[in-house]
């Protein structure tokens, strides 16, 4: 290709325009004249989701086989930045096989509601849990030469009416809640494309957000690759791409390039706009066809890797008298109870669904390792429906008293969990609750699986069993990886990366999960997931960061020791039990002294290690300044305040091990004033003190009622503006000036100093 000037300079209005749209459903526009090819894009979240033509949608349709990974919700459970990575370089390395040269992911949204219709699609309610995946995941893609689209920006948490709604979300919520894992992915792993959402934020379609797209994502944050639409998000193309709307999907959208060559024709768009978009998009062309000759592809077996993810993604949530792992040799037989065992749900619906090349069955696996040593014995336990099937449930109870335990196969149906419909329950279906219960009545020893591509309320049946073992959708390699884990062939090592509540109505958006006239508040604020549990001092059925493994690890030597605006933070971490294992270590934070309602920890760093019995391994943690800073509005700016932190070191967020007390000096904060600033705005800060007291001074010369700097007067006025204590205080003084003169004047002092 020639450079993108000269691409440029060769090309009409009317082509520049036209290469801002796609050619079809899943292909940017080329110019052979030009030498400009044109690019592949296809779904890919948990795989690659190719149709059979470039002209259909494919969503309700067989597509090409590709390798169906764990989703979103499961793999951000692994904890592992490093399988992230793998992860991203097998889906770089097919979809090159493929022909593909952008995949449609990751999706990175955050889960402030576990009804959310897309939350399988997701990593975590976390913000730096899911950037850190996020980034290795899209630096493994695009190692191969194959450009990540991450998305959906921004505040796309729910599938009700998301076209027309507006997410109304406050300035800091939004920056350290809802964009903050979009901004550490464009810095760490400079994604080649961000796709918009559908909504509306704060009033304004995303796709021609200017705040958004520009002020944050383009200037604030340096973002230069490509802003793709989500297919048909576009609402006005004109103001779309003034705002950085640089391609609009899906095509030929013939009628917006249309409008675009009349709006600069007519003076009402410049042309500056339309070519800066136009080489975003050579670039993004050059970048995926140049790097994919560039880039040497590694050997994978998909199907192994896609079981290796399944395991690493699979959490034990409950493990009462080590009923697991089960021993072949000290049981004689199993009850395998319910549809999931041979027909299981691996993905959710919708554009993610892939259709897999293989599917590993967990009954086969299962019957595969036990051999001739275990009778396994199943029934299917519940219907496809959501009838109560009392014959199914009564064989399903016979079966089970005759065994020695029972692996119970539930879970959310398919048809629950897919764009463009949310979830009415986080419940399992009654017909599988009843099952649970008449099961457990006559066999104690009880195991069970669950399936969901989102948190699962489990009360009241949890009590009653003494093993949990959730597989979320853990793509074509869960059967083997759920058999391998109850077998004890591998250690479970998953980590919930979202709060399991007691019951739905514990969630901190239950009374605004859905929008009504076209806007959803979001006034839960900062406060989502582990961060309103722990608020509210909630007990959830199971936290945040919570996994169980066949082993047990002990924390000690906690040290956090500042240096150049960094913190180095190291720690002992041992395998005390009789199994290698893997533990995820997590790193809290809490600020003690902030003026600003923060939370009470939030994750700032995380690692997985791996440790075999009796191994010990000193871990080594840094945190950066950004990590103790919250987004101040009052600057617009994040701000670490000088002060005492907790900095938490523990298994899980409600399972801490170690703490450590310190003291982090991140330099004097910037002050300034207004006219309504408080009294106990000035008296903080030494130099405004010495000016409020001065004015103070002056106006007491003048009034029959004195003002001290007292801790009764602080106590009773430290909320009042100060204007308003000298309009108060101060009227027989005020005969020259008013109190607006004064307050200036006391402003202006400030500022020459």
């Amino acid at each position: 290709m020639k450079t993108t000037q000269e691409l440029l300079a060769s090309m009409t209005l009317e082509e520049k325009a036209a290469i801002c749209a796609g050619l079809n459903m899943w292909m940017t526009k080329g110019f052979e004249h030009h030498g400009i090819p044109a690019i592949h894009m296809y779904d890919g979240t948990n795989g690659i989701r190719k149709t059979n033509s470039n002209e259909e949608m494919g969503v309700t349709g067989g597509n090409i086989p590709a390798t169906c990974y764990p989703t979103g919700s499961a793999i951000g459970s692994s904890w592992n930045t490093e399988l992230l990575h793998e992860l991203g370089i097998a889906l770089g390395v097919e979809g090159r096989e493929m022909g593909v040269e952008l995949l449609l992911g990751p999706g990175i949204n955050m889960k402030r509601t576990p009804l959310g219709g897309r939350n399988f699609e997701y990593y975590s309610e976390d913000p730096f849990l899911t950037g850190e995946l996020g980034a290795a995941f899209v630096n493994g893609l695009q190692s191969q030469g194959v450009g990540a689209s991450v998305k959906h920006f921004a505040g796309n948490n729910q599938e009700f009416e998301k076209i027309v709604t507006s997410s109304e979300i406050d300035e800091r919520t939004l920056r350290e809640i809802y964009l903050s894992a979009f901004e550490r992915i464009v810095k760490k792993a400079n994604p080649w494309t961000i796709m918009c959402s559908y909504n509306l934020l704060n009033g304004s379609y995303t796709s021609e957000n200017e705040h958004l797209l520009n002020d944050i994502l383009r200037e604030e944050w340096g973002y230069e690759g490509v802003v793709i639409s989500d297919w048909t998000a576009v609402n006005d193309r004109i103001r779309g791409l003034a705002a950085g709307l640089d391609l609009e999907m899906p095509g030929p959208a013939y009628y917006n390039t249309k409008a675009i060559t009349e709006a600069v024709n007519e003076g009402k768009l410049d042309e500056s706009v339309v070519d800066k978009a136009a080489a975003r998009i050579l670039e993004l062309v050059r970048k995926t066809t140049e790097q994919q000759v560039k880039a040497a592809a590694p050997s994978i077996d998909y199907h192994e890797l896609a079981r290796k993810a399944a395991a690493e993604s699979i959490v034990l949530l409950k493990n009462d008298n080590r009923i697991l792992p089960l021993d072949p040799d000290k049981i004689s037989k199993v009850a395998v109870i319910g549809k999931f065992a041979k027909q299981p749900r691996i993905q959710g619906a919708g554009s993610a669904n892939v259709t897999p090349t293989r599917v590993d069955i967990a009954w086969d696996e299962m019957k595969s390792i036990v051999s001739d040593k275990v009778n396994m014995v199943y029934a299917e336990g519940y219907p496809e429906d959501d009838r109560v099937d009392e014959r199914m449930i009564q064989e399903s109870v016979a079966l089970a008293a005759s065994a020695d335990v029972v692996v119970l196969f539930v879970g959310q149906p398919e048809y629950v969990e897919s764009e463009m419909h949310d979830l009415d329950t986080i419940g399992l279906p009654l017909h599988q609750q009843k099952l649970i219960k008449a099961v457990t009545e006559v066999q104690p020893h009880c195991i069970v699986v669950t399936s969901s591509g989102s948190a699962l309320a489990m009360h009241p049946w949890v009590q009653y069993v003494p093993g949990v073992l959730h597989s979320w959708l853990t793509g074509q390699g869960s059967g083997r990886a759920i058999a391998d884990i109850l077998f004890g062939r591998v250690n479970p090592s998953g980590k919930l990366s979202e709060t399991f509540p007691v019951k739905l109505s514990d969630n901190p958006s239950h009374m605004r999960i859905r929008g009504e006239n076209g806007k959803l508040y979001y006034r839960e604020g900062l406060f989502i997931g582990y961060r309103y549990y722990d608020r509210k001092e909630l007990a959830p059925q199971f936290p945040f960061g919570h996994g169980l493994s066949y082993t047990s690890f002990a924390y000690s030597d906690l040290l956090a020791i500042q240096q150049e605006g960094k913190m180095k933070v190291t720690l002992t971490i041992e395998n005390t039990g009789t199994m290698s294992g893997k533990e995820v270590v997590q790193l809290y934070v809490h600020d003690e002294e902030c003026k600003w309602i923060r939370p009470q920890k939030e994750l700032k760093a995380f690692t997985k290690v791996a440790l075999a019995p009796g191994e010990k391994q000193q871990v080594t943690l840094m945190l950066e300044e950004r990590d103790f800073a919250y987004y101040n509005t009052k600057y617009n700016k994040w701000v670490a305040e000088t002060g005492y932190f907790q900095i938490a070191a523990g298994s899980s967020s409600r399972d801490i091990r170690l703490r450590e007390r310190v003291y982090c000096d991140f330099g004097q904060e910037p002050v300034s004033f207004h006219k309504f600033s408080l009294v106990n705005d000035w008296i903080s800060e030494p130099r405004a003190r010495a000016i409020f007291e001065k004015c103070l001074t002056e106006m007491n010369k003048h009034v029959t009622e004195q003002v001290v700097l007292d801790d009764v007067f602080i106590g009773f006025w430290s909320d009042f503006p100060v204007i308003k204590v000298i309009q108060m205080f101060g009227q027989t003084w005020l005969v020259d000036r008013s109190p607006e003169d004064v307050i200036e004047e006391m402003i202006a002092e400030f500022e020459r100093k």
